[in-house]
């Protein structure tokens, strides 16, 4: 069982036109195989363009994410295969960690984390437990760690100040085990326009269990109609990866509303539909 389900039970009860070689050609999928960029290697389906998102911003980020090469495999934290292979079209280029602790909000959270981390804005790289308590980039570089005792959090300076990128990758670890959906759902607003949604935006299922995933592309077409890509972590620990749509296996773009009363993804529905943004 996950340390932070644990830690927490007795206060909760209860995841561009592109020209294509001969050697590149569009699959059913519509995958430029090749490609090791996300907006490059998921064409949009016929009709519809990748949304040009602002630069700098955390939806640019997303939509030129490093995949790893095309019929790369999910890995769990063992490094071992998982038994499904079939509800993902790419995998995203980031380690999972060898502990059963990347799973599906810590994949959200990795992601947040990478873009305010690559822009220098670490004074914004911080996330709460479950508990409520707030644990920042800042406060771990500078060698605080939290002390857990019974249901109480507290902080404690016990380590040399590091703001290196693999103590960076250790402070993840460090947020990945007390914090979850609950709290993913509690720091995040909520959107209610169906003309809002961007990529950046989570869904979210707020619980023990519960599930998030991340919309990592948009794209629109004449009629200012909009689909959109999704990625998830998931349990065990292991590779995130860009999902199938188990309402069309030849297109992996879903159609997303904040006004359905659910929302059917590759591994998990959610009831109801809660699509929210960072603040």
């Amino acid at each position: 069982m996950h340390l932070r389900t644990l830690f927490f039970s007795t206060i909760i009860f209860l995841s561009c036109n592109t020209r294509v070689s001969e050697n590149d050609k569009i699959v059913n999928l519509k995958l430029k195989k090749s490609a090791n960029i996300l907006k490059k290697r998921i064409l949009p389906p016929n009709g519809y363009k990748w949304v040009s998102e602002e630069e700098n911003s955390f939806g640019n980020f997303l939509q030129n994410l490093e995949l790893k090469p095309d019929g790369a495999e999910i890995m769990d934290f063992n490094g071992v295969p998982i038994s499904n292979q079939s509800a993902h079209v790419a995998i995203l280029n980031y380690d999972v960690g060898n502990r059963d602790l990347q799973q599906c909000a810590d994949a959200v959270i990795r992601l947040r984390a990478e873009y305010l981390f690559e822009r220098g804005r670490y004074s914004e790289i911080a996330f709460h437990f479950t508990s409520g308590d707030l644990f920042s980039w800042e406060q771990y570089s500078n060698g605080y760690r939290a002390i857990v005792t019974g249901n109480n959090v507290s902080f404690a300076k016990i380590k040399n100040e590091d703001n290196s990128y693999p103590n960076f990758r250790k402070y993840l670890d460090a947020v990945y085990n007390y914090a979850g959906t609950i709290s993913l759902n509690k720091e995040t607003t909520s959107i209610f326009n169906d003309e809002d949604i961007k990529a950046g935006d989570i869904l979210v299922t707020p619980g023990s269990p519960g599930h998030a995933l991340i919309i990592v592309g948009k794209a629109t077409n004449a009629n200012n109609e909009s689909v959109f890509l999704l990625a998830e972590g998931y349990t065990p620990a292991q590779s995130i990866h860009i999902i199938t749509n188990p309402g069309d296996d030849k297109n992996p773009w879903y159609n997303l509303s904040t006004r359905s009363n659910e929302t059917r993804t590759a591994r998990y529905t959610f009831r109801p539909t809660n699509i929210r943004r960072f603040k």
